[in-house]
């Protein structure tokens, strides 16, 4: 966005922001406030502090420091009426998305950082991974809530954690403990309950569905092929009693699970059918899918409870050798393979999100090293976003024909 553009959009800019703002507090703040979004939103190749505010009007690099990574302004109550602004705009919403995301960086001090595998750089290396939820609609979606991730070894260094302002005795938590926690936080908020959607970093870890589904949440989450499921339903069988005094035998099964990978190339042809999920840019996306009925097979695996059926759903495209993508779903019996494609399919637009994020936004440019600084820069950056979003929909309504 230019100059000349965010002045012809200043009214609904200050309109919008006047209500996410009001919890900052003093007036100095919700100024500095709008100052940063302003520059966050103008054109330029770094959206860190010093060249953003060289961009704005009356911009001063030390004020917005301040009030980016020292000023104690809560972040919850600004991402909280955002959220509950961005359900009413997005209806009909279909769906919350789990993902997370790293922000490369240099050195060691930056809080959360160090070497770990991110998504983005698709390797390890130095850098911060945060967890989000973002709320899917068919055309558009919006990140909703944000949680660092802090490794291990920040946790086990509780004078690093200080130093970067770590809250006190915060816990180590796995990256799905934090999504449970930022969805715990949006039911909280009084949103609509949504399905959930997530890749297989998500989908495969048993405890994360369970959480769920202990949440009366329904789910579409991608896992791999490996993973192991009956197909037909099936419980552990208590073995008959001996004498003696040997180790008491343990419960145990009939038959072996299957693999998903197996478990598709048994399926008969007629079971895959080819579905169209949605009109892009370049032309219908399609390809085959079937789906059934299966009982994971954790418990035979790791000893623990069965777990309850869901639905499998696989895709092979028909020019590839092999099914490439599997998803459990515990969506009710009677559901249409289509609504479960065009579900699974819906994650891909969190990949939208973060490229202009950060591609635009500066979502990953924050350089200050504290806790709360990053916070406070993660929540203004989706306040640029959801009024990009609002304009785009504007444009769309105001440029479409009107029918007689």
């Amino acid at each position: 966005m230019n100059s000349q553009e965010l002045e012809a959009c200043a009214g609904r800019l200050e309109e919008f922001l006047s209500n996410l703002l009001q919890h900052m507090g003093r007036s100095e703040r919700r100024h500095h406030g709008a100052l940063y979004v302003q520059g966050l939103l103008l054109d330029g190749e770094r959206k860190s502090i010093e060249p953003l505010a060289q961009r704005v009007p009356r911009g001063n690099v030390q004020a917005l420091q301040q009030f980016v990574g020292q000023s104690p302004w809560a972040w919850e109550p600004v991402r909280r009426l955002l959220a509950e602004q961005m359900e009413e705009e997005l209806l009909p919403a279909a769906g919350w998305i789990v993902d997370d995301t790293g922000f490369p960086k240099q050195g060691h001090e930056s809080v959360g950082v160090g070497r770990q595998y991110s998504g983005t750089l698709g390797k390890v290396g130095n850098c911060q991974v945060a967890v989000a939820v973002h709320l899917a609609a068919e055309e558009e979606s919006v990140p909703l809530d944000w949680a660092l991730y802090l490794p291990q070894a920040w946790i086990q260094h509780r004078e690093r954690c200080r130093k970067a302002g770590v809250p006190e005795n915060t816990p180590f938590r796995t990256k799905g403990e934090l999504a449970l926690e930022l969805i715990d936080h949006l039911l909280g908020w009084g949103l609509r309950r949504q399905p959930i959607l997530a890749d297989a970093g998500y989908g495969n870890n048993h405890e994360f569905r369970q959480g769920l589904a202990n949440r009366q949440l329904s789910y579409a989450l991608g896992v791999e092929s490996s993973t192991v499921v009956w197909d037909k339903p099936t419980q552990r069988l208590q073995p008959r009693r001996r004498g003696g005094r040997g180790r008491p035998r343990r419960p145990y099964y009939r038959g072996e699970p299957k693999t998903l990978s197996e478990l598709a190339t048994t399926l008969p042809a007629e079971r895959w059918r080819t579905v169209t999920w949605r009109q892009g840019r370049r032309g219908a996306q399609r390809s085959r899918f079937a789906a059934c009925r299966v009982q994971p097979a954790h418990g035979h695996v790791q000893d623990r409870p069965e777990l309850e059926p869901v639905w499998v759903l696989m895709e092979w495209p028909p020019e590839a050798q092999a099914p490439t993508k599997y998803w459990f779903s515990n969506l009710p019996e009677g559901v249409s393979l289509r609504h479960l494609v065009r579900l699974a399919k819906l994650r891909w637009r969190v990949e939208q999100n973060y490229q202009q994020l950060k591609e635009e936004l500066g979502l990953d440019h924050y350089e200050g090293r504290g806790w709360q600084g990053w916070h406070h820069h993660v929540t203004l950056v989706c306040l640029a976003y959801a009024f990009l979003l609002l304009e785009r929909q504007r444009h769309k309504k105001n440029s479409a024909p009107d029918i007689a």
